[in-house]
């Protein structure tokens, strides 16, 4: 009996389904304790991605197997971020009319964000690998990774200071916004969406629609201009 159910356990952890289930599963679960209890702590993607490497070292599972299982998830992130045009078509006359506020909040905004990042790695000796890496970390993991390839710096390594960036953003963000009473959903959404990407976006829109897609558009559009014109101001002054 006990080698049976061995082998039904095998056959359940080594199924195709079986990544899924548990990054689902754990999504829904640590977004449930969050919902009630609002401990900043609990941020879904931190605890959820922490909760689902665990399930995977104690049933043996690889990371190979783990990715080649959830390769749907990957395609799906497409229509996901498409969707994100919905927010921005249900506030599009806000958007118009906060226009030149937008463009100059991501000038300085995204400014403010590279150079500090940069500036504080220098001051703590960071090499210039280690800078061009960490240069994109306010966008989204695709546009971070090419661009930190093309300046010099690792992608890999690039993707982790994204999530870093995106997580301390979402968990501490908001309280910070708070703390300096800016309580304009524009203006929180624009903050979150500049500094901590996608998840910031997530975090904004279960403040309220309006939040998420000033956040939306603030994520589109620091990764459109750091693609573009980080590259370029890297090659003109470093």
């Amino acid at each position: 009996m006990s080698l049976h159910w061995y082998g039904a356990a095998l056959a359940v952890i080594h199924h195709p389904l079986f990544g899924i289930g548990i990054t689902l599963a754990a999504y829904q679960l640590v977004l449930a304790g969050y919902e009630r209890t609002r401990w900043v702590f609990l941020q879904p993607v931190l605890m959820s991605m922490l909760l689902v490497i665990g399930v995977l070292i104690a049933c043996g599972v690889s990371y190979a197997e783990y990715r080649k299982s959830t390769e749907i998830l990957g395609v799906l992130l497409g229509p996901a971020t498409v969707a994100l045009a919905v927010p921005l078509f249900l506030n599009l006359r806000r958007i118009r009319q906060l226009l030149w506020p937008v463009l100059l909040t991501l000038l300085i905004g995204g400014t403010f964000a590279t150079g500090v990042c940069l500036l504080l790695g220098w001051a703590l000796g960071a090499d210039k690998m280690i800078l061009m890496t960490m240069a994109p970390k306010s966008v989204t993991s695709p546009i971070a990774m090419l661009v930190a390839e093309q300046i010099g710096g690792v992608a890999a390594l690039a993707a982790v200071f994204v999530l870093m960036t995106g997580v301390i953003g979402g968990i501490f963000g908001p309280a910070l916004l708070d703390l300096l009473k800016v309580k304009e959903p524009e203006a929180r959404g624009m903050a979150l969406g500049l500094t901590a990407h996608a998840v910031g976006t997530s975090v904004a829109l279960q403040e309220s629609e309006e939040t998420g897609a000033f956040a939306a558009l603030a994520m589109s559009l620091m990764g459109v201009a750091t693609a573009i014109l980080l590259p370029l101001a890297i090659s003109l002054f470093v």
